[in-house]
């Protein structure tokens, strides 16, 4: 099926879009970069082109003042500056509107309004200096200008091997120098290769082009302004005629000792057929819900293969066992492909959050640097999509209560500017990702103090700096003085949790006053399919997430009594809470002589689950509860077993709590 071309130029204009954006907030720390300004005007040439291309005229018209303004910063009539980048941040926010939305009044109102900032941007930088970079390059191409205004330029291009490969047609780019003025036009063939190694397909061929105009060294590279980035160009002035005479050019020098070059050794290896094809075709766009559909058969896949395996396990039919054996080596390969084609990297997450704090300080007054780490950690794409509005509540907090004014920062002695950090790293089956700032941290008295307020705790009542803290994540809990725009109604923290719990992942929370916090997030890779150690209790059987499992013991039916009453268990010269898995299920069956116990721990906390089998490792394709189940905190899921019956699936964090919970209990009470 075809995909709709006005689709496809959403998602291109999105990419785009994100392109300009990123540029832009480079070019917020860099005002004087030109190659910063160059890439940021070819993103909203582009954008404009195709809009018009594909009828979205009210885009192309908005972008094309947006474009201007870029222009003249390009060429250096205006300078760069922090006013008009934010200008231009803004006006791409109304760019995406009239790509996503059908374009209204409201919107063409809201057009205009950002376009008066806009010219009132470029006005109060019109005053000001250029950046040194714009005003040399600037100088430069007038003193070129003035040089070549009598007689024209010399120029010489050379295209990548793989541009045709690409749909760059050279003859169309030497027809619009031609339409610039007289050209006359050579080809540079030194570096084309010897017959044998030379490749069809690959241009080896430059061009030296002297093209007699009165225009500007600007017109020459808007010829090229979408190749520019991946090719080679030389663009000089001819001088007048008696300079000429005394001087031979340099350009033309340069290009003579090029063609005179020998030419490229045939003792270079070329490249073979099959790499340069896997080169053209390194990307395939492919819809998400083709992927989804995708995970979805093989997943199917997963649980058929696991009903042949236990019919398999139950004849003595050889070749059935073979074949069984065989299609479980092949179903765990096409799992293992699927997860890799599912797995995005988190930059793609860490990305969007460089505008959201750019455009805080402004709003705040702060001054806030962002930094990042472990970027290329690739986690689940669904993971990656119900994280990002947590993340952003968390990353809005810190900012808000955490950071600290740039007064009250040199005061307590920091440096003016608070640095919010965002990092992700893989641990096993899970990643962790971590949200850190350098602000003033969180006051344990103010959590107390609103914690007895609330009823949560009784006035004088001894609890953890631990347990403390997880009260920010209670429904309706702020320390927050007044309610702001960023936070401060005692919503989110609870929806975060919630969302992290739901995902199969633990959250944690660490302070020092004065220094700042952290929040962790131990998240699963991915939420589809994974391992499992499947295991029995009284008559049903259940799946716990392995990613989660450290170890397995026997537990004696002597210990198991002896330890009635307390529910430890010594393990390397530490004490394990464990829980009865039996009694908190009700199972009303007796335990069998040879229980076991499955260590399992989220973080640092460990605890043990008591069962009565275990009966193997299980390919665990995940299904998510009724909604008549949903509120039932102790499983995270359903799966479906090789005989058809459904085994549920543990929630591990809430386990855990459990224990440790069970574990403070006895101690209290000792």
């Amino acid at each position: 099926m075809s995909m709709d071309p006005i689709e496809t130029f959403r998602i291109e204009a999105d990419e785009l879009l994100e392109q300009i954006e990123q540029g832009l907030l480079d070019l917020t720390h860099r005002l004087g970069d030109m190659d910063l300004v160059n890439a940021v005007f070819r993103g909203l040439h582009t954008l404009k082109g195709s809009g018009a291309m594909f009828g979205f005229e009210a885009l192309a018209a908005f972008t094309h003042h947006c474009e201007t303004a870029f222009d003249r910063v390009r060429k250096g009539e205006v300078p760069a500056t922090a006013e008009l980048v934010s200008a231009v941040l803004s006006a791409r926010d109304h760019m995406r509107a009239l790509v996503e939305e059908e374009v209204t009044q409201a919107h063409l109102e809201a057009g205009e309004a950002l376009l008066a900032t806009l010219r009132s941007a470029i006005e109060k930088a019109g005053g000001g200096e250029a950046p040194k970079g714009a005003q040399a390059e600037t100088a430069s191409q007038k003193a070129d200008d003035r040089a070549a205004s009598g007689s024209g330029w010399n120029i010489w291009f050379r295209l990548p091997a793989n541009s045709m490969t690409n749909g760059t047609n050279p003859l169309a780019l030497i027809a619009e120098l031609r339409e610039l003025g007289e050209a006359t036009i050579t080809a540079d063939l030194s570096h084309v290769p010897p017959l044998e190694s030379l490749v069809p397909a690959e241009l080896q061929i430059a061009w030296q082009v002297t093209l007699k105009t009165g225009q500007p060294r600007s017109a020459i590279e808007d010829v090229f302004i979408f190749v520019m980035d991946d090719m080679e160009l030389k663009i000089e002035a001819i001088a007048c005629e008696a300079a000429a005479a005394g001087q031979p050019d340099e350009a033309a020098a340069t290009v003579e000792t090029q063609k005179n070059a020998s030419p490229v050794s045939p003792s270079i290896e070329p490249v073979s057929g099959d790499a340069r094809q896997a080169k053209s075709a390194e990307n395939v766009r492919v819809p998400a819900e083709r992927l989804d559909e995708l995970m979805d058969r093989v997943g199917e896949l997963v649980i058929a293969q696991s009903r042949l395996s236990q019919i398999a396990t139950m004849s003595t039919d050889l070749h059935l066992r073979s074949v069984s054996e065989e299609i479980e080596r092949l179903s765990g390969e096409l799992r293992d492909t699927m997860m890799v084609l599912r797995m995005v990297p988190v930059s793609t997450l860490f990305g969007r959050f460089r505008r959201l704090v750019h455009d805080l300080a402004r709003e705040t007054g702060k001054a806030i640097e962002l930094a990042t780490d472990g970027e290329s950690t690739e986690v689940d794409k669904t993971v990656i999509e119900r994280l990002a509005d947590p993340l952003v509540h968390l990353v809005r907090n810190s900012i808000d209560h955490g950071l600290e004014l740039p007064a009250e920062r040199e005061a307590a002695g920091k440096p003016r500017t608070g640095q919010v950090k965002l990092s992700a790293r893989q641990a096993g089956g899970e990643v962790i990702i971590k949200i850190t700032d350098d602000g003033r941290g969180i006051d344990h008295q103010k959590v107390r103090a609103k914690a007895e307020a609330s009823g949560l705790i009784e006035p004088g009542q001894q609890i953890s700096e631990h347990d403390l803290l997880q009260f920010i994540f209670h429904p309706g809990f702020s320390t927050a003085q007044k309610v702001t725009n960023l936070s401060g109604r005692g919503v989110g923290m609870d929806v975060v949790k919630r969302t992290i719990e739901s995902l199969r992942g633990t959250i944690d929370l660490t302070t020092k006053a004065g220094e700042g916090s952290e929040i962790s997030l131990r998240i699963p890779l991915t939420v589809a399919i994974i391992d499992g150690l499947l295991v029995r209790v009284g008559e049903g059987r259940y799946v716990i997430p392995l990613a989660a499992v450290e170890e397995c013991i026997e537990l004696s039916l002597e210990d198991d009594l002896r330890s009635r009453g307390r529910s430890f268990i010594s393990l390397r010269d530490k004490l394990v809470p464990f829980l009865r898995l039996r009694d908190l299920f009700a199972t009303g069956t007796k335990p069998d002589p040879h229980q076991k116990i499955v260590v399992i721990s989220t973080g640092s906390e460990r605890v043990g689950l008591v069962v009565d089998q275990i009966i193997g490792d299980h390919q665990t394709v995940i299904k998510s509860m009724s909604k008549l189940h949903a509120n039932v905190a102790t499983f995270s899921g359903a799966t479906i077993l090789g005989d058809g019956t459904v085994a549920l699936i543990l929630d591990v964090a809430h386990l855990v709590a459990a224990g440790q919970q069970q574990e403070a209990q006895l101690r209290a009470a000792v």
